[in-house]
């Protein structure tokens, strides 16, 4: 069981449908949601800094605007955190420079092609088992 989880998504449709089947797994306890990067960045690096829990999984989207998940995963990979936290990309993006980039961040078994799917959610669970 996860007990936070974070959504970084602008797409409502992508939203509500990551919502569905992550509710469905049963697995998550509370989710909380982004709508961009910076967004993301900031209100995660405030919850780092005053200690309360971050979240145990990532889900974050690439292209959005303002911060996009690329400006998002440079500035949050540099906090200083010591917990795991499992970040998937979930991207609509089929420019394989993305997956490239995803390399560089040791994210390439973590990169995951829009729409969200029941057996994408169970397979991310797998994953951090």
């Amino acid at each position: 069981m996860i007990d936070l989880a974070c959504l970084i998504e602008d797409d409502p449709i992508h939203v509500f449908l990551t919502e569905k089947f992550l509710g469905a797994s049963g697995k998550v306890k509370e989710l909380i949601r982004y709508a961009n990067g910076e967004e993301a960045y900031f209100a995660l690096k405030e919850k780092f800094e005053k200690k309360t829990p971050l979240p145990e999984l990532i889900l974050l989207d690439l292209n959005m605007p303002i911060w996009d998940g690329w400006q998002f995963l440079e500035e949050f990979t540099k906090l200083a955190i010591e917990k795991k936290i499992y970040i998937f990309i979930l991207t609509s993006s089929i420019d394989s420079q993305d997956e490239l980039k995803a390399q560089k961040y040791g994210m390439q078994d973590y990169f995951r092609i829009k729409p969200i799917t029941a057996n994408m959610v169970t397979e991310i669970f797998d994953m951090m088992d």
